[in-house]
């Protein structure tokens, strides 16, 4: 963040929920909505959507200096909302389909997006559905869209649909000591191919503009986003699987369900050489 606070050609598709953007002060310029059935815009600042949202989008694109962590501002932000801000009241997960997501991922893709935020907790699905986002994450990376997927807080042994999917990125939550949270999910496919990422009290913007914390993979997924537009800001010839790569295995060698701690810096180094096109 000391070097970069990324490039406007660099889009990140926050497939969350809608965004709060009525105090300008508090945002950077690059902001694009992507239309859908569901407002990109807050309707109702107490529904859960709209706080998921505003949350994860203040620690991607926040002005800095703000609330918020504001990890890449200078890179674009494309809202792509799939939770409803009627479905759950304010401190309540908000949910999506399996084909609501996978429709935003082909959307988001096909208006330019190269990282993927995906903080989704899926509503009852079906063999049909499963295949549908299946195709939609193979067309993430048939595009060289680097998919990041929150882990989910359920405390569980396992994967599920979106973070045992090869070109997934899965970020499990962990405290300020890099210990992985009580109720972070893990796994095979979580610790293989995924990071683990600060999750615990983490400031950001509230629906009013105020500052509000949040704890959780949702909370921790955006640093792991934001980390990716940073390095493809500072890397602009990179493939998507070498930024992927340098995320992943930026702590060398992994074993079991724990994945490694996110370690930008790492990743920076190991793109400076020639075959990065760094």
């Amino acid at each position: 963040m000391e070097r970069t606070s990324g490039r406007a050609e660099i889009v990140i598709a926050l497939i969350d929920g809608p965004v709060l953007m009525e105090n300008t002060t508090l945002w950077s310029g690059n902001v694009r909505y992507l239309g859908s059935k569901l407002p990109a815009s807050c309707t109702r600042a107490d529904s859960a959507a709209c706080a998921h949202g505003t949350f994860v989008a203040g620690v991607l694109s926040a002005k800095r200096g703000s609330h918020a962590p504001a990890i890449c501002p200078d890179c674009t932000l494309l809202v792509r909302p799939i939770f409803s801000e009627s479905a759950a009241k304010n401190g309540d997960m908000p949910s999506a389909s399996p084909e609501d997501l996978s429709e935003a991922i082909v959307d988001s893709i096909d208006a330019g997006a190269r990282v993927l935020n995906m903080s989704v907790g899926l509503t009852h699905s079906s063999a049909k559905a499963d295949r549908h986002l299946q195709d939609a994450l193979n067309y993430a990376a048939g595009r060289g869209a680097i998919a990041v997927a929150a882990a989910g807080n359920q405390a569980a042994m396992g994967s599920s649909l979106i973070t045992q999917h090869r070109w997934v990125v899965p970020v499990a939550a962990c405290d300020d000591q890099g210990r992985p949270t009580p109720e972070t999910n893990l796994g095979s496919s979580i610790g293989s191919n995924g990071v683990r990422a600060p999750g615990v009290d983490i400031p950001s913007l509230g629906p009013a503009g105020d500052s509000q914390s949040f704890r959780g993979t949702s909370a921790a997924a955006p640093f792991v986003a934001g980390t990716m537009a940073l390095l493809w800001s500072e890397f602009p010839a990179a493939r998507a699987e070498q930024i992927r790569l340098a995320i992943t295995n930026a702590n060398g060698s992994r074993r079991g369900v724990v994945p490694p701690l996110l370690n930008a810096w790492a990743a920076y180094q190991s793109l400076t050489g020639p075959a990065a096109g760094g």
